[in-house]
């Protein structure tokens, strides 16, 4: 018996989504560490993907005097956070999904 193909799932399979998974850190390693934990997971089930998407870096930025008080030489002291940002887009069922961010 032939099994009857509807939309983008067999008729005992669950439907197959497109998953866009966006992550945010400040620290690129961890950041890198995990992307690769990702990949990892999804090359272990045979699902597609594509990514990790190097978004760009966001830098916030905050000048502010050094003097408590105001008074005395205007100093400056510079301080700013970077933000690294990465997309990995998935394309298979949510439960597998859940099964490889399980980290």
């Amino acid at each position: 018996a032939a099994v009857a193909k509807k939309g983008n799932f067999e008729a005992g399979d669950a439907p197959i989504h497109r998953i866009r998974i966006t992550l945010t850190s400040r620290k690129v390693k961890a950041l890198e560490k995990v992307c690769d934990d990702l990949i990892k997971g999804a090359r272990g089930k045979n699902l597609k993907f594509a990514g990790p998407v190097r978004l760009p870096t966001k830098v916030l930025r905050i000048t502010t005097r050094k003097s408590p008080c105001g008074e005395g030489t205007n100093t400056w002291d510079a301080f700013e956070m970077r933000i690294h940002k990465r997309i990995i887009d998935l394309h298979s069922p949510t439960d597998i999904v859940k099964q490889i961010t399980s980290i």
